[in-house]
């Protein structure tokens, strides 16, 4: 039921305070008429008895109290869908902008979701084929699973998550693959840069795309993610997909939030975020899953970039605690030339032991992924007392070690952007390297796969 009031009282950009409502609820959509006759849209973030707070999608300016007139919708924010949207670019509020016509519509879903019953949810086993052998071969990325990258300012981030849009596929070809990508609060270049990435490769024809631009509004770049989990659920429960969703940047949308939470004078908690920060991230984080019953999935690839690399900032710390690990990229490793930088020590997959072994990846790859770690973790500390002591203070074993460090990132962690390694070549990679290794030193692997897989010098 539509209702129209001509009861402004107060316009403080973004929000709005309107008198004498009635039936109002939480979160309605709503619109507001100038006396020009145009339109712009807004909802509900408060009701106290008869008044209503609203905060406007698009500028204050213009709206003159007495002449215009508020709408109250009767439903919150929706996302047309269809699977039509494949292959389709559009704005953070879902209008498509990339020339194309409307969608038609099969369903108009709600973007807030329906947090998923824990008991409904299925475990996460899956292997997910990525091409980026620091994730497959070592933090291993699993179906359903919510895997955020922290980056920071200037890393290339950006490139890594075009990377693994276009490379990443499930092993078994039958499956169903789509990508969701929303990029939140990004330069009109970055944004170029992803859709046109996507076609080059052709990747698009598989990927819903949504972009919230850094000049759109704040209250828009709350919408946005959401807007792309509520394709993804679509995609992955009703049509029966693998849906893999990429949200960057993060830490713009908590901006935004926080810009939201001063404008309606909340309390601040840590850094000036509002104090709900882990329960709205979470609100997101937590549509990722698989549920019994169905044959879909959506698994998340949230980045953010940590504020002055800090991993004890607010949005990096929260963000830990609510998904399964997390992918670092280091500064260190971007300087040395090698792409993309992954920090393989700090960096984990805390679902990756499921998802690994025969029938899924390889029988050698949880023993190879623990024998290559502790290689490296080695490797740096011989090179560390290398740089202090000078090499004469080494072992002969020390200097293999701080070898196979060396070669470990030249080779296994640098691969660039264009190539898409399978998990085999991953693997045999992985043997490539601990070969510069006595055999002696391999005791986390089986002997029966050493005999099998390590070459024969």
């Amino acid at each position: 039921m539509i209702r129209e009031y001509k009861t402004i009282r107060e316009v403080a950009s973004p929000l709005m305070m309107v008198k004498q409502v009635e039936g109002v609820t939480y979160d309605e959509l709503a619109e507001i008429e100038l006396p020009n006759g145009e339109t712009r849209r807004c909802k509900v973030l408060e009701v106290d008895g008869d008044t209503a707070v609203v905060q406007l999608f698009e500028s204050a300016a213009g709206i003159n109290l007495k002449e215009s007139k508020v709408r109250f919708l009767g439903h919150t924010l929706q996302l047309a869908v269809s699977e039509d949207m494949l292959g389709r670019v559009f704005d953070g509020m879902g209008k498509p902008i990339d020339g194309g016509p409307d969608i038609l519509a099969e369903a108009h879903l709600d973007i807030n979701g329906l947090p998923m019953n824990p008991a409904a949810r299925d475990y996460p086993n899956e292997f997910i084929q990525t091409g980026v052998s620091t994730i497959d071969g070592l933090n291993t990325l699993v179906r359903g699973q919510k895997l955020p990258i922290f980056s920071g300012s200037g890393l290339p981030h950006a490139a890594l998550a075009a990377q693994i849009a276009r490379q990443a596929r499930v092993l078994d070809d039958s499956s169903n693959f789509a990508v969701v990508f929303a990029a939140i609060g990004i330069t009109f270049e970055e944004s170029e840069y992803f859709v046109q990435e996507f076609r080059r490769t052709g990747a698009i024809d598989r990927t819903v795309l949504f972009t919230n631009l850094a000049n759109d509004p704040a209250v828009e770049r709350i919408a946005t993610p959401r807007m792309a989990l509520t394709a993804a659920e679509y995609l992955a429960f009703e049509k029966d997909m693998h849906v893999l969703v990429f949200l960057t940047d993060i830490t713009n949308y908590a901006e935004a939030l926080r810009e939201i939470s001063a404008a309606k004078k909340e309390v601040p908690g840590r850094r000036g975020y509002p104090g709900y920060l882990y329960t709205d991230l979470a609100t997101m984080y937590e549509r990722a899953g698989r549920r019994i019953g169905k044959k879909g999935s959506i698994t998340m690839i949230p980045i953010l970039t940590m504020p002055e690399d800090d991993k004890t900032h607010p949005i990096p710390d929260l963000t830990g605690y609510i998904t399964e690990g997390q992918i670092i990229l280091s500064r260190e490793l971007y300087r040395k030339g090698i792409v993309p930088p992954v920090d393989v020590l700090p960096s984990l997959s805390r679902l990756k032991d499921k998802g690994v072994g025969p029938g899924k990846t390889r029988e050698d790859h949880a023993g190879t992924m623990n024998q290559l770690f502790a290689a490296y973790a080695k490797g740096k500390e011989a090179k560390e007392l290398m740089t202090i002591l000078g090499e004469a203070a080494l072992t002969d074993i020390d200097k293999l070690y701080a070898k196979f460090a060396e070669e470990f990132e030249k080779q296994y962690v640098s691969q660039g952007n264009e190539t898409n390694r399978s998990i085999e070549e991953t693997l045999d990679l992985g043997w490539e390297l601990l070969s510069i290794l006595p055999k002696a030193e391999l005791k986390r692997i089986k002997t029966e796969h050493i005999e099998k897989y390590l070459p024969k010098k």
